[in-house]
């Protein structure tokens, strides 16, 4: 079985967050970036498929190269090999098609990817690519077992979980749940030493353009000072007069 995990550059989720500009780009400096969390849960799915049944593993992301100490890290846990389409992610239609190119030219089996991103929280681009591509496709997975060509996945929907069956191939859009954060790996100095030797393949991308463009960003407004009551009846006379609640 041929796996394909996409994997995106994010920042840390404690790294402060300012925009330059007039508030149209993002600022880097000192800010870490980390494997998508998402994207990490699918990642450990995979090598556990690699471990067990032989899976080979191939991770990718959209990207320049300040995204290659991430593909490294990934290299480090276990991957077999990266590859780097190099262009910028501007939006996720553009990742899609990107990574839709190397879907097709590369004869996977399954692709797994997180649900979403943790700086855009867009949930795109894995729904879109298997659209293009025309594999199977489920999300929010938390459970995923492959047996031959067979799949059974479990998902959380409103008020539960879905058991599903599908059919290779397929993408699946993993979350906690797939695995869970015990089980994510943390990459030992043998890991790091052997992702040095591993292949970082870098294509250019396909020429698909943006649909999107991102004008402005802003932050949430800052909080609202608290208020501290002490008896029930200041709390009711807050609510009604002040909050409007009751």
């Amino acid at each position: 079985m041929k796996i394909l995990v996409c994997i995106s550059h994010v920042p840390d989720t404690t790294s402060k967050i300012n925009f330059t500009d007039n508030d149209t780009k993002f600022d880097t400096n000192g800010v870490q970036f980390v494997i998508n969390p998402y994207d990490e849960f699918s990642l450990t799915r995979a090598m556990w498929f690699k471990e067990k049944q032989g899976a080979s593993v191939t991770v990718v992301n959209v990207g320049g190269a300040e995204t290659e100490p991430t593909l490294r890290k990934a290299l480090a846990i276990g991957a077999d090999d990266a590859i780097r389409i190099n262009t910028e992610p501007t939006d996720g239609f553009l990742v899609a098609k990107e990574l839709a190119e190397i879907v097709k030219n590369g004869g996977y089996d399954l692709v797994l990817a997180g649900k979403e991103s943790a700086d855009y929280n867009g949930q795109m681009v894995p729904g879109m690519l298997a659209s293009i591509v025309n594999f199977n496709f489920v999300n929010g997975c938390v459970g995923l077992e492959v047996d031959g060509n067979n799949a059974i996945l479990e998902r959380e929907i409103d008020g539960g979980e879905e058991k599903v069956s599908s059919t290779l191939p397929m993408v699946v859009a993993g979350q906690k749940g797939i695995v869970e954060e015990k089980d994510l790996r943390i990459p030992n100095m043998r890991g790091i030493m052997m992702a040095r030797k591993k292949p970082l393949n870098v294509v250019e991308a396909s020429g698909a353009g943006a649909t999107t463009n991102t004008k402005t960003f802003e932050k949430p407004a800052p909080k609202g000072a608290v208020k501290l009551v002490d008896n029930v009846d200041d709390l009711i006379n807050l609510l009604h007069n002040e909050a409007k609640a009751i």
